[in-house]
């Protein structure tokens, strides 16, 4: 498969205790290995948009994280503060317990609120969280998201029950169809994972492995967002 795994990663850090020595490196290595995002906490965005000033990698902040069980209204205001301080794109996460209590008028709110708070000034990716929900929820939530006019779908925080898995990937795909992007975050720690999930149709790819998966080599990390 002749693709570009670099250029498809945002190299993510979102443990809370993340430093700016850690923010630092990373969006070094974002600049040197070519990855299309550095995905962060909030609390850094102004300081990887100053780092990242004039190169071609984005800044990717979240929104409701890790639990999306914030309000509409502050999920808004957060998406809106993000970009001003230079996010480029924000990974909200849903409100899961609306949608498992089949509220689905609720979550298209919710998911529509930080795209209009976004709007023309953020691309806007929704976590679903795949492993808290049946296939049919997943499905579901795939096509809010769509309805909502989010751009991309996208499996996991990585702090919940488990992560991205090729079937999920290849479900949201058939659920969104070909016109918004699929993310997979969450245990994607080498290349040969990683190929795997595109192949079954990932656009995206949230690691905080990147260097390992563009390199090839092994990784003993735990948990990758």
């Amino acid at each position: 498969m002749d693709i570009n795994l670099a250029k498809m990663i945002d190299h993510t850090l979102l443990k809370a205790e993340t430093r700016r020595e850690q923010i630092v490196t990373a969006c070094e290595e974002a600049i040197k290995y070519n990855f299309y995002s550095v995905c962060l906490n909030p609390t850094w965005i102004e300081e990887a948009s100053n780092l990242l000033k004039n190169k071609d990698v984005k800044v990717c902040t979240v929104i409701g994280f890790p639990l999306g069980a914030a309000t509409t209204a502050v999920k808004a205001f957060e998406t809106r503060d993000a970009v001003d301080k230079g996010a480029d794109e924000v990974d909200m996460v849903i409100n899961v317990a609306k949608l498992k209590d089949g509220d689905y008028v609720a979550v298209e709110k919710d998911i529509r609120a930080v795209v209009e708070a976004a709007k023309g000034k953020a691309l806007v990716k929704v976590i679903i969280e795949t492993s808290l929900l049946t296939d049919d929820e997943k499905r579901k939530a795939c096509q809010l998201a769509v309805k909502a006019g989010a751009d991309f779908v996208k499996t996991s925080t990585g702090f919940s029950t488990g992560g991205a898995t090729a079937t999920d990937i290849q479900l949201m795909r058939e659920a969104v169809g070909p016109g918004i992007g699929v993310k997979a975050s969450g245990g994607v720690r080498d290349k040969k994972t990683a190929v795997e999930m595109v192949a079954a149709g990932a656009t995206r790819i949230g690691a905080s492995a990147g260097v390992a998966i563009v390199s090839g080599e092994e990784t003993s990390e735990g948990i990758d967002y």
